[in-house]
């Protein structure tokens, strides 16, 4: 805003502009119009002194005592009746042009614009009396709330984010999830936040969530964020945990060891599991994100082979695309069968069949270890489930196909393909055959070659065998993660609310039953403990309905 009358332009080095607050690295006064005053009253000496030098390295002018030469009245936590009582005690604006009053929130906006921003009415004082002020009002549990991909305050929500990340990333669960719940919240609120106080009263905000939220609102940033995200330790841990079958601990183990890039590894003649080996040539595959068209150009090729091994089954896209989602890291698909016992014996068909067409470069499968009358979810509960699984990674085509080559042709990873005309067709355009292997071959000479998957590893297999995952190098396709979940339809509700997520979504519904209803929840049923029986439900709409909580749709569970 233009101030109302022409007022004398302080020199930057006039006054209390130099010395300790301001150091000798501040920049020229840029906004000659503009002459700002920090009010101390419930800011605080220390604090008042860093958002001073902070302005003056933006280019304001700030004084350090009232004066006539003040435009512009930056307090925090007060109302304008306590800002003009104080102005009032000390002559302010007397014979002149009245100051702005204005709220902390235009500060942090002009520092974040690198220039003053026009005075709203928001900013003003008169209209930030504690009874006028917009506070949210979120639920305690997360899923007692609806949270859409709609994120007002998508800033604040990743930084928290990434803390959450390198505690769990450092094995340190509690603060993960202080750190998840505090995104979570923020998530949540229907518009941008603006100022401290409408955060007041909100749950799962501890000290710790609220500093880096007040420094990003009043900065723009948070140097903790920043120093986590530049750090080395945290760049090392993000490296190795983005190989496929690496966990923090053994990430740590290594980065103890020294190791801490890719090349580091390749040349540390570590022995890896057949997983690692796999997602250390499928690297750069599998750290790109997985398109909404991917997944479902996949499921395809799931339907196919599930129907054609046992007709009338069921298969769902579960995880961030069931909410909504666009991309993803991974693919996860859920597996029944609406007569209950059929599905038994399922996963092993499915998976031959996959890869005898030539989708899996890799793929592991876990057993059904679920009891429910012997250690159902009356006792404790894990996050991973126990159904039959198969964690794999798919061979997926970048493009579609004109149409399959003839048998003993090469293809263009230049191998035979020997499969017949009418196996091809029944492949369809989505995904290219994979070859044989030619003689295995380790080059250690480039980290680049390991990204890009353009050699081959010898790996040792379980039955003291040696095994070869294929090479990727330039080809039309890419390798993509892919979960098989096989439940029996009696399990088939509670399997699809588990495998939906978000991640905090389902751990606070697994608080919920335990604090408030006395119950047990797990990806297998509801054990309702007082009354020493499971709840049956044969869909998500039921399991709320049996927790006592209102039902939220997958498209707002994005907490």
């Amino acid at each position: 805003m233009v101030p109302l009358k022409r007022r004398k332009v302080v020199s930057p080095n006039v006054g209390n502009n130099t010395g300790a607050a301001g150091g000798g690295d501040e920049a020229p006064a840029r906004f000659p119009g503009v002459v700002l005053f920090l009010l101390e009253r419930k800011m605080g000496a220390s604090r008042r002194a860093f958002l001073s030098q902070l302005a003056r390295k933006k280019g304001f002018q700030v004084e350090e005592v009232f004066s006539d030469d003040v435009t512009h009245v930056v307090s925090e936590n007060n109302s304008g009746d306590e800002v003009r009582t104080w102005l009032d005690s000390r002559g302010g604006d007397r014979g002149r042009a009245p100051a702005h009053l204005l709220d902390i929130g235009w500060y942090t906006e002009s520092m974040r614009a690198g220039h003053p921003v026009r005075i709203l009415n928001r900013h003003k004082l008169q209209q930030m009396d504690e009874a006028e002020v917009v506070v949210f009002s979120v639920p305690s549990y997360a899923c007692q709330r609806r949270t859409t991909l709609d994120n007002h305050n998508p800033v604040l929500t990743d930084a928290l984010s990434l803390l959450a990340e390198n505690a769990e990333l450092n094995d340190e669960e509690g603060r993960s999830v202080a750190f998840q719940r505090a995104a979570a919240v923020m998530k949540a609120l229907p518009e941008p936040l603006t100022g401290m106080t409408q955060l007041r009263g909100l749950p799962c905000l501890g000290e710790h969530s609220l500093r880096v939220v007040r420094d990003i609102l009043e900065s723009g940033a948070s140097s903790e964020v920043e120093s986590v995200r530049q750090s080395e330790r945290y760049k090392a841990l993000k490296v190795l945990t983005g190989i496929f079958g690496v966990g923090a601990k053994t990430a740590d183990r290594w980065i103890r060891e020294g190791i801490h890039t890719l090349r580091q590894l390749q040349h540390s003649g570590r022995a890896l599991s057949r997983a690692q080996q796999a997602g250390l040539e499928h690297y750069d595959d599998l750290n790109q994100p997985v398109t909404k068209a991917e997944a479902d150009a996949i499921g395809e090729i799931v339907e196919r082979a599930v129907v054609s091994v046992l007709p009338g089954a069921r298969i769902t896209l579960t995880g961030g695309f069931r909410r909504g989602k666009l991309t993803g890291h991974d693919a996860d698909f859920l597996i029944t069968h609406p007569e209950e016992g059929r599905e038994d014996g399922l996963m092993s068909k499915v998976v031959s069949w996959l890869d005898s067409q030539g989708f899996l470069l890799y793929q592991k499968t876990t057993r059904n270890s679920y009891l429910e009358s012997k250690d159902g979810p009356v006792r404790p509960t894990s996050n991973m489930d126990r159904f039959e699984r198969c964690f794999s990674i798919f061979k997926l085509a970048k493009e579609e196909k004109q149409g399959p080559k003839p048998p003993g042709t090469l293809t263009e990873n230049g191998v035979k393909n020997q499969n017949t005309a009418e196996d091809a067709r029944s492949l369809g355009a989505h995904m290219q055959v994979k070859g044989e292997a030619s003689p295995p071959q380790i080059d250690q000479n480039s980290e680049n070659q390991i990204r890009s998957g353009e050699q081959r590893h010898r790996v040792s297999s379980e039955d003291g065998g040696v095994e070869e995952t294929k090479p990727a190098g330039h080809k039309p396709w890419r390798a993509v993660r892919v979960d098989l979940v096989v439940s029996p339809i009696s399990q088939f509700a509670f399997a699809l609310l588990g495998w939906t997520g978000s991640k905090l979504f389902e751990r606070e519904l697994r608080r919920w039953a335990g604090r408030e209803k006395a119950m047990s929840l797990s990806s297998h049923a509801l054990y309702a403990t007082k009354q020493s029986r499971y709840l049956r439900a044969a869909s998500e709409e039921e399991i709320f309905a049996h927790l006592g909580l209102e039902f939220i749709p997958p498209s707002a569970r994005n907490a």
